[in-house]
């Protein structure tokens, strides 16, 4: 499936070794000094959000925000960290911007994606 907004995400549960459906997920994009929310979308039962924001977004710094508190609390688990925030660079207005993110209750990890 194409994505069909400039930037996407995936989430995947490193301790199930599955897909984090219903994950929350804010994008925004910093002006002038302060964050402007862009979009709100959850995780899909792939564990991915294919339409996060506008078909495209000029050049900027962005962040996606992740709701792991509230995923980790639906199935009984309790976690260091309520909310995963990734800030990056948007530097190429017709490139795709791949998000991805690994989770566990204690750890993360992140990298740009294609």
């Amino acid at each position: 499936m194409s994505p069909r907004s400039h930037v996407t995400t995936h989430v995947l549960d490193a301790v199930s070794g599955s897909p984090a459906t219903s994950v929350g997920v804010v994008l925004e994009q910093h002006l002038e000094g302060s964050w402007h929310e862009l979009a709100t979308a959850r995780t899909d039962a792939d564990g991915r959000v294919a339409d996060l924001g506008p078909e495209a977004v000029s050049a900027g710094r962005y962040r996606v925000t992740f709701d792991t508190g509230s995923y980790f609390s639906a199935r009984g688990q309790t976690t260091f960290y309520p909310y995963v925030t990734i800030v990056f660079e948007l530097d190429d207005e017709s490139a795709h911007y791949h998000v991805p993110l690994l989770l566990s209750p204690f750890a993360y990890s992140t990298y740009r994606g294609s």
